[in-house]
């Protein structure tokens, strides 16, 4: 008998193994996309690329700001120029540094239109410029420019009001109530107002005011008050007398309102006192004056 070698899996009803397909499938099936979406993706990037490209190219070429000017100065051809301006609520600051501000942009706005006319198209007006300069003034404590069709401005100004004199470093100013600095002021032109005198004081009128409105019969009277040692105040009246009082504002009052009741029924202002002196609590030291030749005598303390 003939031997026969025998092939394991070699046989005739055997049949042959499709290996490459099923791991091209398995393959197939980790990738994270299929082709179609990857084709997808790539489009999307190169369209973002290019609008990147044409915005790079819009901001190098100034386009906006080329249309905004073609813009602005198609509604001046069509009659929308600023031909004339109005100032509102004007009353004690300078009109000529208004026109200055104004003039200016005016004259700019012109300029970048491509005329030399000072009229420009009111679209290319900065009215927001045009305010915060005019509220570095002293005097301006709100502004507003409005555009009135066809061809006008209106700047419309509110004022602070003056509500004392400050001298400082022989120097007279105009302050609000806040203190904020309006003007200059000549010392043949003083106002009649209540002066500030001393480093810082204008800083403190508000606080000033807080105690003078305590005391409604010497607050009429008040002539001057002076910033000590940027602490307390020494208050002077039109009768001559001063009045230091002592350090914070509710000692300040205190001291006053009481002083002013004294002065009610005793009638303190007016009787050639020189001062009076209240830092003291519960005292009030009194300098009388002296006639020529006459042995000082500095103060009288007097029970309050």
């Amino acid at each position: 008998m003939n031997a026969q070698t025998v092939r394991r899996g070699s046989g005739a009803g055997s049949r042959p193994r499709k290996a490459p397909a099923r791991a091209s499938k398995s393959i197939a099936r980790t990738l994270p996309v299929n082709q179609k979406s990857a084709s997808r993706v790539a489009g999307w990037a190169f369209g973002l690329f290019v609008v990147a490209l044409a915005l790079v190219a819009i901001i190098a070429l100034d386009v906006p700001a080329k249309a905004g000017r073609a813009a602005g100065t198609a509604m001046g051809d069509a009659g929308f120029e600023v031909d004339g301006y109005q100032i509102v609520g004007l009353k004690r600051m300078q009109r000529k540094k208004v026109d200055a501000v104004v003039t200016a942009e005016l004259c700019r706005a012109a300029a970048a239109a491509g005329k030399d006319d000072c009229k420009p198209p009111q679209a290319l007006v900065d009215a927001d410029q045009m305010r915060e300069q005019l509220m570095g003034y002293g005097w301006v404590k709100d502004a507003r420019v409005s555009r009135r069709l066809p061809d006008m401005l209106v700047i419309d100004i509110v004022e602070r009001t003056p509500a004392a004199l400050w001298q400082n470093k022989q120097q007279l100013s105009l302050v609000d109530a806040d203190g904020v600095v309006l003007d200059r002021v000549p010392v043949d032109r003083m106002p009649d107002l209540p002066l500030l005198v001393g480093a810082g004081a204008n800083r403190r009128a508000d606080q000033l005011n807080r105690i003078m409105a305590k005391v409604p019969t010497l607050k009429p009277q008040l002539a001057s008050a002076t910033w000590i040692g940027n602490r307390r105040w020494d208050v002077a009246f039109q009768t001559g007398e001063t009045v230091a009082l002592p350090e914070g504002e509710k000692a300040a009052t205190d001291a006053l309102v009481k002083f002013a009741k004294m002065d009610r029924s005793a009638g303190l202002l007016g009787r050639d006192i020189k001062r009076f002196d209240l830092r003291i609590p519960g005292k009030m030291i009194v300098r009388l004056p002296r006639a020529p030749g006459e042995t000082i005598t500095e103060t009288q303390e007097v029970p309050s």
